[in-house]
């Protein structure tokens, strides 16, 4: 390169080698990000992240340790909607405020129909070495889909849904909604921190590209 890469410029290439699934190159990226002495919280949890994804909880707990020890802060993931002219903030794996039984029990039915659509849960998605059942339910707590599950529940059938969301969304949450979203016959329009997805009848307007 012309330039010297950065810390951003190492996180840039991390990203894609997420989407593209080049898990070797992207442990020689992780190796380079963690070299820095920097306070880019995204970036170590970028790293944290891909380790956990393959496994490698000796290095998601040497990296967390290093963000405890510089006393960095990691934003926890939260989404909202408003329905009926308010708003409703729900945390993933949160206990629910507003319909707990309700929302959770109707979470249940529309898994289970997603799964006989075909859909599979990605475990590789769930970030803490915990048993494969534990995982599950948590990405199925995931907070887009309470969020999804309570605008569901209470907007008229055929409202397009309109979430927000303050971190990426995974991959595992992306490819649920493209089954709820067929499922329940409904525009589910969400914007995470990378842009905007709509999904439609299955699809997403990403391409599954984000």
């Amino acid at each position: 390169m012309p330039v010297q890469p950065d810390i951003s410029i190492w996180g840039a290439l991390l990203s894609a080698c997420r989407i593209f699934d080049e898990t070797l190159i992207a442990e020689r990226v992780c190796e380079r990000i963690m070299a820095f002495d920097t306070e880019n919280t995204g970036c170590h949890v970028l790293a944290s992240n891909l380790y956990a994804a393959i496994g490698k909880w000796d290095m998601v707990g040497k990296i967390r340790k290093s963000i405890e020890a510089k006393k960095l802060k990691k934003d926890p993931g939260f989404s909202w909607i408003e329905v009926k002219n308010k708003v409703y903030v729900f945390g993933t794996g949160e206990q629910l405020v507003e319909q707990s039984e309700e929302v959770y029990k109707f979470l249940e039915v529309l898994t289970g129909l997603m799964a006989k659509e075909g859909y599979v849960p990605d475990r590789k998605f769930v970030l803490q070495d915990v048993e494969e059942d534990d995982k599950k339910h948590m990405l199925f707590t995931h907070s887009e889909r309470l969020a999804i599950a309570f605008g569901l529940l209470n907007t008229k059938p055929g409202t397009p849904l309109l979430i927000m969301k303050n971190l990426r969304a995974c991959g595992d949450c992306h490819t649920a909604i493209k089954y709820i979203s067929k499922i329940v016959a409904r525009e589910i329009l969400i914007r995470d921190s990378n842009r905007f997805h709509l999904f439609k009848d299955g699809f997403c307007s990403c391409g599954d590209f984000w």
